[in-house]
């Protein structure tokens, strides 16, 4: 496993010299700004604007931004190895006799509070609504939560892939739900200023997957240009689904923000309908249509890829729950600035 205690510890002594040295090697090109569409709260859409991701070598700017309050970065990458191994306990026990469902909600961008909205609820839907054969853990980036969730970054990703590896049987679904900005270049940003986190692209993610023997996969990341992911993913036993095509930006994020336009259509309208996540995409983009032509939108157009061998096995596991009634959906109170 790579994310070892002592892997851990070594960063956490070196975090502060990388982030005074320029020209650091990542495993993908860090993202320097990316088109992304704001709004206001949902069910209103709004057009989009420019995001620039900040200097990920640590700029001056990073560190008046972080929150006077919270531990030292050092002391946040340190405390990593006990914040993973409480989610992974809290995930509580394996039901048995049918598949289980094992969600990653990965909130990549820690400026905005849409992206955290976005994967707490994915997870308390997913486990309220879907019983107890469904497990949810949350990796995210946000100022508020950092003595509290993981850190969204790559390292605890392949770190929860490694806990869920452990856990899970051979019939059992393992689900990952990313939230971030994307790129052109298919690049998911993760961020959490000044911390100097590698981006995660449409060509790490099966690679990273590729570590570890799970059999049946839901890919779903909400991001501009997240269409670019499906090409590297396809395979029988996996479903994809994207908030836009490869070339094309989606829309809902933003300051002013509380959840996506995908989120909303697709999270908390249609998989509070339905426990069908193909019925649910396909009622989420028709409405993420009518409001992209409200507001004189370029088309996002969401994207599903469904592996010939997936559907079954989703059927099996729908089969073992009992969908319990609607989650509400209420956005998290921002972080306090210094």
């Amino acid at each position: 496993m790579r994310t070892t205690i002592a892997a851990l510890l070594a960063f956490a002594a070196g975090v502060l010299l990388m982030l005074l040295l320029p020209g650091r090697t990542t495993r993908s090109t860090a993202i320097d700004s990316l088109p992304a569409a704001a709004g206001t709260v949902l069910p209103q859409p709004a057009g989009g604007i420019a995001m620039s991701t900040g200097d990920a070598t640590g700029s001056d700017d990073g560190w008046r931004d972080w929150p006077a309050k919270a531990p030292t970065p050092e002391q946040v990458v340190y405390d990593q190895s006990d914040l993973m191994q409480r989610a992974l306990a809290d995930l509580g026990p394996r039901k048995p006799g049918t598949p289980n469902l094992y969600l990653i909600a990965f909130a990549g961008d820690g400026s905005e509070g849409v992206f955290r909205n976005e994967a707490e609820y994915a997870a308390q839907l997913f486990t309220r609504r879907f019983g107890p054969s469904t497990h949810a853990l949350v990796l995210e980036n946000n100022p508020a939560t950092l003595e509290t969730h993981p850190l969204a970054d790559w390292s605890n990703l392949e770190y929860a892939l490694d806990g869920l590896a452990r856990v899970m049987k051979p019939d059992d679904i393992l689900m990952l739900y990313f939230t971030s900005h994307g790129s052109e270049d298919h690049q998911l940003l993760v961020d959490m200023d000044p911390l100097p986190l590698d981006q995660i692209s449409a060509t790490d993610l099966p690679g990273i997957l590729a570590e570890h023997k799970f059999k049946w996969k839901v890919v779903v990341v909400n991001a501009c240009y997240s269409g670019g992911f499906i090409p590297p993913l396809r395979n029988p036993d996996t479903l994809v689904l994207t908030a836009a095509r490869a070339d094309r930006s989606s829309f809902g994020c933003g300051s002013e923000s509380d959840i996506t336009y995908f989120g909303h259509a697709w999270l908390v309208d249609a998989m509070n309908r339905t426990d069908n996540f193909v019925t649910a995409f396909q009622q989420a983009r028709s409405q993420i249509a009518r409001w992209e032509t409200q507001d004189k939108l370029t088309p996002s157009d969401p994207q599903i890829y469904a592996g010939k061998n997936i559907a079954a096995e989703l059927a099996r596991w729908r089969k073992g729950i009992k969908p319990g009634p609607a989650v509400p959906f209420a956005p998290q109170a921002p972080a306090r600035q210094p």
